[in-house]
């Protein structure tokens, strides 16, 4: 019998998963799905997993990083709208048959990150690269317009 993490509660030890807790660094006892159905639904497309990114400023463009192992550049997307960025995409798993896992850490299926810049950036010049599992997305900083209004309307005649 062993106790775990979340309850207070004996549970027979068939019954727990080893899960690594990145908060802690330990790997936590927790108690299995009831079915695989719903152990394995946090793996489905439609989840919206998160992805860590860099933002920052070089000269007259906004340079977004994000580290994507596993990720094939078909299978990502980058949406620019104003000042919002979004990056979706998936990453497929591809599993061996009668495998039994001991740990099971690594994140397959769908995810998206949407990013406000500080600044409004040009929709008609932006490059996406993906090399050695790194996107990088290049946007060009708009140039503020200056709006002049070419005469002024009396509304008290």
């Amino acid at each position: 019998m062993a106790k775990t993490k979340e309850k207070n509660t004996e549970v027979e030890e068939e019954h727990l998963d080893p899960v690594f807790n990145p908060a802690t660094g330990a790997v936590e006892l927790v108690e299995k799905a009831a079915d695989q159905d719903t152990q394995d639904e946090w793996l489905d497309e439609s989840y919206e997993g998160q992805l860590a990114v860099d933002v920052y400023q070089a000269g007259e463009e906004i340079v977004i990083k994000s580290t994507i192992a596993g990720v094939r550049a078909q299978d990502i997307d980058v949406d620019v709208n104003n000042d919002m960025v979004t990056i979706k995409g998936i990453r497929h798993e591809e599993t061996e048959q009668d495998s039994e896992y001991f740990y099971r850490e690594c994140y397959w299926g769908g995810f998206s990150r949407s990013i406000i810049l500080p600044v409004d950036v040009r929709q008609d010049n932006v490059k996406a690269t993906l090399k050695s599992g790194v996107l990088t997305v290049r946007l060009m900083v708009s140039k503020p317009q200056q709006v002049n209004v070419e005469e002024i309307e009396d509304e008290d005649k």
